[in-house]
């Protein structure tokens, strides 16, 4: 059982049972999943740009990437429906601890002028989106294998129904919000 998921069960879930008077344990907020994206403009002219997005993304999660195709036709974009332009990648279940551990523990901590993530980037529903802007924070990917830094969007989702469960859980969890 990953290091994170322990500590959620003997340590947060209890917290938040007690802070938020929860009547029963299945109110606790817990996490869903973690949603990570790359968008990558250049594959619109070069379509093997995408296998490296891919790659890297694969070595990051663990778990292989899918391509995103456009929903819409955009003139001023020169993008047509049905064009890859990005990759994502779900995380669940153990996979989802593994990697939230590495990202507040190693990867965010290696960011250049690291102070903190920011504490109001909640939707209002209980999940929390972050940008990263190179994939070069991660251990795991060596500098020498890659054609262009790209950044990425990670998205944390939670069963909380307010910003405020959210930002407790997230808190007590681990995540490094800035002072």
């Amino acid at each position: 059982m990953p290091n994170l998921k322990t500590k959620y069960n003997e340590e947060v879930a209890p917290a938040l049972m007690q802070k938020f008077n929860y009547k029963s344990t299945m109110q606790i907020p817990r996490f869903e999943k973690i949603v990570i994206n790359v968008g990558c403009s250049e594959a619109r002219e070069n379509p093997k740009v995408l296998d490296n997005v891919v790659r890297d993304l694969g070595i990051i999660t663990g778990q292989k990437a899918i391509v995103t195709k456009a929903k819409k036709s955009v003139a001023n974009f020169k993008l047509r429906e049905g064009m890859p332009i990005g990759a994502k990648v779900t995380l669940r279940h153990d996979k989802m601890w593994e990697f939230m551990d590495r990202l507040f523990n190693v990867a965010l901590p290696r960011v250049r002028d690291f102070r903190g993530i920011n504490a109001n980037a909640f939707d209002g529903r209980g999940n929390y989106a972050l940008g990263v802007k190179e994939q070069l924070i991660f251990p795991e990917i060596e500098y020498d294998k890659i054609d262009k830094i790209r950044g990425m969007d990670i998205v944390i989702c939670t069963t909380a129904q307010t910003d405020e469960e959210a930002r407790e859980l997230l808190t007590l969890v681990g995540a490094p919000f800035a002072k």
